[in-house]
């Protein structure tokens, strides 16, 4: 059998391993942007206090400073001495908060972006400062976050494929799998691989810059 006819039957596994992959990458997303957004909100608008500001910086900068296949190794021996978790947790664990300091300054960039007359204005109609910063500068601060965003996603795809180091099933690692089945092909089966993650990547971000497009209001483009 040669690799060819591998591929076509092993091919479900790769889509399986692709499945795995964007799973991962949707949990850890959602949590760096649950977290990621609390932090840029504390950072603009909570107490400025050494108290509350400084915890904030040092995870911004060392969970944007230490290299993400640390973290994995961390979080997952780490914790798993610990507490019952799996790999594919720590991974989401590790990679979603990592996320998260990213996605904090998107968001303070795109919520700075936004005129500080508009909250001035919202105040003086008799709005509560949490009402202005909801119906007045989030939705404009959305608008130009997506763009930057769509650079974290972009890059997220493409460190999923380091879960494989602690164990997670995904798609490079059902990768070495087939390789190793087939005691070589490795330029062919990575070149499938490749193909998937591009396809993958390149159909998320199209489908973030249309809705890009959508939400853009005439005139007030950045």
């Amino acid at each position: 059998m040669d690799i060819y006819d591998v591929l076509w039957r092993d091919f479900p596994f790769l889509l399986k391993g692709l499945g795995v992959a964007i799973v991962l990458l949707a949990a850890l997303l959602l949590i760096g942007f649950v977290i990621g957004m609390a932090i840029c909100l504390l950072q603009l608008y909570g107490p400025k206090t050494r108290l509350v500001q400084w915890p904030l910086k040092l995870y911004e900068r060392v969970f944007r400073g230490v290299p993400i296949i640390i973290m994995l190794f961390i979080f997952f021996y780490g914790i798993s001495g610990i507490f019952d978790i799996s790999a594919f947790g720590a991974a989401i664990l590790a990679m979603g908060l990592r996320s998260a300091a990213y996605q904090s300054q998107i968001f303070r960039s795109a919520f700075q972006s936004v005129p500080s007359g508009q909250m001035m204005a919202a105040r003086a109609m008799g709005m509560s400062r949490t009402k202005a910063i909801r119906h007045i500068i989030f939705p404009q601060a959305a608008r130009h976050a997506i763009g930057p965003w769509t650079n974290e996603f972009s890059s997220e795809i493409k460190e999923t494929s380091l879960a494989y180091v602690i164990g997670v099933v995904e798609l490079t690692r059902q990768a070495h799998y087939i390789i190793t089945s087939t005691q070589g092909n490795v330029l062919t089966v990575f070149a499938v691989v490749a193909l998937l993650y591009f396809v993958l990547n390149r159909t998320g971000n199209s489908l973030l810059y249309a809705f890009e497009r959508k939400l853009a209001v005439p005139g007030f483009e950045k």
